[in-house]
């Protein structure tokens, strides 16, 4: 039922001052400017809706009215969700408001909404709603881009509170365009270098670099080069440029992102980047030009971990990767970059770990052999709390046998699963590590375990399956992993019963959206790995499997499927949004807990949070069901 206020003129000044009040208390209108929460409260109504009583449905035609909650709870339901668990997939709380994809679209609405108690909304006339878009430009922001501007919030919030111990941090999401401060200096590659020298003497430089006459960058000399290339080699100077220089340098285009430059620098242990619009060279970038970390820069650790000698300057190194996530969630650099740096510069301690131990076992040295990123690690997803899953994969030369190479490898492997666990990567509980004979196999073996677990599907293969098929090759010959992940992308997308043991298994978890409360709690906590994160991980795994997809990150995953799949662009984003925001919440949860000197875990108290944070991590739960009703559609379960 509705109650229905007076014509826009005559509701009393007292009541929209109140209306207006009471909506600033709530997002998106706490950003709108007051003038337009002042002309939507004279156009408001108010509705009242009794516990059970529908308020929306499919079979009520094009949606007419936008609601907005004053008091009480309104529930979404749909049809696949309901024949499952008789529960909503949605629920919307004082101050939320519906159904902004149907007003949008100018459509019927997908759910049936019900009041879940009894319930008073303010509701505005469809005709109201698209003027007041073209009104408030905070208000059509939020409509159109609804998880993402709430995202946006939250991260202003975040930065407010780190920035306090980060302060002068340079952005590590501004473009390069905004950071290159001078016009690089370049020569032909013919140039003598004595006059290279002397003109980067001359002007204070620490950089040339080569240019043909349409001004592409054909190579780089720097002054960390002089040493290695000139003066021991007691170079001629009158040699050409092109003789000593660095050559196809790597380029990043003006509009790439700080972070991304700081992710080759970490790779390939860089100093400077240079910038190439529409293959001419623009600018040229150093570390110092993109790092003012208070305590490391990222290519200043990267060439720590590279250069190390002994495990304990390694040990070091991985404290200081944990203080550099910090400094970056003060820049507010997103989840996914920093995830993908965190990772990154595990990688590359790995590697050196891997590295070292080759320097002194001969016998290893002699194997090819590919060491494997799994789980996580393999998905580029890592955060402050992460234990080992790797493996090895090797080749068997034609006389030789899998059993003595495995029984080479197995030692090395052991004491790099060993020397991680002291930078702080505990071993895995279940023994899903390199040095576990089941886990060290030739390419042949690891096609006859996965072809076992897909076409036998026992629970403990679909469990497996969820930690090795999303591995990736971090050191070695790579070329086996890829042939290896060719082989389980053609395998995997013929076996439905498969996929649809996959889908069954994953759809047991759901997210803990609740009833009676705002989320369901085991001991009154919430485990964001497990209830937040991996919904979104298995389901975009399992399209990626069926549609033969070899990214392993899960954005990645959920962007190509979805392009593949054609789904509309808004729901890919909405569901990497959803993503990101329960990792963001993972990263801080982890760092407050590194602070207070406290065992990492993924478990919070949805108490703890503000009120932002918790209508965040609600829509972030409710993208995760979606995604699942979406799975239980395709794989009928």
């Amino acid at each position: 039922m509705s109650i229905t206020n007076s014509a826009p003129h005559a509701v009393p000044n007292s009541l929209i001052l109140a209306t207006v009040d009471h909506l600033s208390r709530f997002a998106p209108f706490d950003n709108m400017d007051r003038e337009h929460l002042a002309w939507m409260a004279e156009r408001l109504k108010l509705g009242y809706y009794n516990k059970g009583e529908t308020v929306l449905s499919p079979d009520s035609g094009e949606v007419a009215t936008f609601f907005i909650i004053k008091q009480g709870e309104i529930h979404g339901e749909q049809d696949v969700v309901r024949a499952q668990d008789d529960a909503a997939w949605l629920e919307l709380h004082e101050g939320e408001c519906f159904p902004l994809g149907a007003l949008l679209s100018k459509r019927p609405v997908n759910s049936t909404y019900k009041a879940g108690i009894d319930t008073f909304c303010y509701e505005l006339a469809t005709s109201d709603f698209h003027q007041l878009l073209h009104r408030s430009a905070h208000f059509h922001d939020f409509c159109t881009r609804r998880l993402a501007n709430l995202l946006e919030q939250s991260k202003q919030v975040i930065q407010a509170q780190y920035t306090k111990s980060s302060s002068e941090q340079q952005s590590m999401t501004s473009p390069l365009s905004a950071i290159v401060r001078r016009a690089p200096v370049s020569c032909t590659p013919e140039t003598p270098m004595r006059q290279v020298l002397e003109t980067m003497n001359s002007l204070g430089i620490g950089s040339m670099v080569a240019v043909d006459p349409q001004q592409r960058p054909l190579g780089i000399f720097t002054l960390h080069d002089v040493l290695s290339r000139v003066t021991l080699p007691n170079l001629d100077l009158n040699t050409p440029f092109s003789a000593v220089m660095s050559p196809d340098p790597i380029t990043l285009p003006p509009h790439a992102l700080a972070y991304e430059a700081a992710l080759v620098m970490a790779r390939h242990g860089f100093r400077h980047i240079l910038v190439e619009e529409q293959g001419k060279l623009i600018g040229l970038l150093s570390e110092k030009d993109l790092f003012t970390l208070q305590r490391v820069g990222l290519r200043q650790l990267s060439g720590i971990i590279r250069k190390a000698a002994d495990l304990d300057t390694l040990k070091h190194a991985a404290e200081d990767i944990r203080q550099l996530a910090h400094n970056m969630l003060a820049q507010g650099i997103t989840a996914e970059q920093l995830t993908q740096i965190i990772s990154t510069l595990n990688d590359l301690l790995t590697t050196r770990i891997i590295e070292m131990e080759l320097e002194v076992d001969a016998a290893a040295r002699a194997v090819e052999f590919c060491w494997l990123a799994l789980g996580s690690e393999g998905r580029l997803e890592q955060t402050l709390n992460t234990d080992q899953d790797n493996g090895i994969l090797f080749s068997v030369p034609e006389g030789h046998d899998a059993e003595a190479i495995r029984a080479v490898m197995l030692p090395f492997a052991k004491r790099i699963n060993l020397a991680l666990a002291e930078c702080g990567f505990p071993l895995c509980g279940g023994e899903v590590m390199a040095s576990n004979p089941k886990w060290c196999l030739s390419l042949s073996e690891w096609k006859n375990t996965f072809d076992k677990w897909i076409y036998h599907g026992a629970p403990m293969d679909l469990l497996h399956s969820t930690i090795f098929f999303d591995f990736r090759p971090m050191f070695g010959a790579a070329r086996m992993a890829e042939e290896l992940r060719a082989w389980l992308a053609e395998t995997a997308a013929k076996n439905t019963r498969f996929l649809h043991q996959l889908a069954v298994n994953a759809l047991r978890n759901k997210p803990p959206l609740g009833i009676v409360r705002d989320f369901v709690t085991s001991d009154g906590m919430i485990d964001l790995k497990m209830n937040g994160i991996t919904p979104f991980v298995d389901a975009a795994r399992i399209f990626s499997l069926a549609h033969s997809v070899s990214a392993t990150n899960t954005l990645q995953r959920l962007r190509d499927f979805g392009e593949k799949l054609r789904m509309p662009t808004q729901d890919i984003d909405a569901y990497c949004d959803a993503f990101l925001y329960i990792q963001l919440l993972r990263l801080r949860l982890h760092h407050s807990q590194c602070q207070a000197g406290e065992k990492l875990t993924n478990k919070v108290d949805p108490d703890t949070l503000n009120a932002l944070d918790s209508r965040i991590l609600r829509e972030a739960f409710r993208q995760a069901r979606k995604l699942q009703t979406k799975l239980a559609l395709d794989y009928q379960v």
